[in-house]
């Protein structure tokens, strides 16, 4: 059987193991292949080429052959476009990179994530502070919507009923969304789910988020955060306990 070989593919790092004394392995998010799995041979080498190329957050183009599990990277390109994000940034980088090696499988194409995902890391290394957290936001949800995991925003869960814009309604992962009952601390009023879910359908969350108060950001997170873990299986993601660890100190 010939080796197959994808070339000139637009990439991203998401993480990197040692495989060897010289060589990585890198699991990168493709935008035609989703997440794949390469070995970088002999990057670790002073003299490689790729080392100061294979960076996360970066855009890339590479190429890679092979019909094993893990491919050999053939070649890498750094596109270019913005810097690397640093601090709170930097950190929502990785967090957005953790998601996606917990919920992307191997060789499943998302052009769809991967086309929401590249701006959002370009926005993070913009520097613009206050679109940071409405930008997270916009991608949780997009992306729980690819992946099928979100339920539609316009009316409850499991009966169906239309939602009333002066109710509050919880987001749960058990149940969906929902009436806000005594025990539900976070929650948004019927007005706001509705203006999400129109936003949504048309693909610009992030034109409502940035224009919701403080406190409805804040819920919003703490639903997305609580199904988003419900579906990684984890208590914690590390690089949210990680920002939290930073807050305290």
């Amino acid at each position: 059987m010939a080796t197959k070989r994808i070339g000139d593919e637009p990439a991203y790092v998401l993480h990197h193991y040692d495989w060897s004394e010289s060589s990585l392995i890198l699991e990168m998010f493709t935008r035609h292949a989703g997440r794949v799995a390469v070995v970088a041979k002999g990057v670790k080498k002073p003299s490689s080429s790729f080392r100061s190329v294979l960076l996360p957050l970066q855009p890339l183009r590479v190429s890679y052959g092979g019909d094993a599990d893990i491919r050999t990277l053939k070649s890498v390109d750094w596109v270019g476009g913005h810097v690397m994000p640093t601090g709170e940034a930097l950190l929502s980088g990785y967090y957005l990179n953790e998601l996606l090696m917990r919920l992307l499988a191997r060789d499943d194409p998302h052009v769809q994530v991967f086309d929401v995902y590249a701006p959002t890391v370009a926005l993070l290394a913009s520097a613009q502070t206050a679109l940071l957290q409405p930008a997270l936001r916009a991608f949780e949800l997009l992306l729980l919507r690819a992946l099928g995991l979100l339920p539609v925003l316009d009316a409850q869960t499991l009966t169906l009923k239309a939602l009333d814009p002066e109710q509050n309604y919880a987001l749960v992962p058990e149940a969906g969304l929902r009436q806000a009952g005594p025990d539900d601390r976070y929650h948004l009023n019927g007005a706001q789910w509705l203006a999400l879910h129109t936003a949504m359908q048309a693909g610009q969350p992030l034109s409502v988020l940035w224009q919701r108060p403080e406190l409805a950001l804040v819920a919003l997170r703490t639903m997305l955060r609580q199904l988003l873990t419900h579906h990684c299986g984890v208590g914690a993601l590390k690089t949210r306990q990680m920002m939290l660890d930073l807050q305290n100190l």
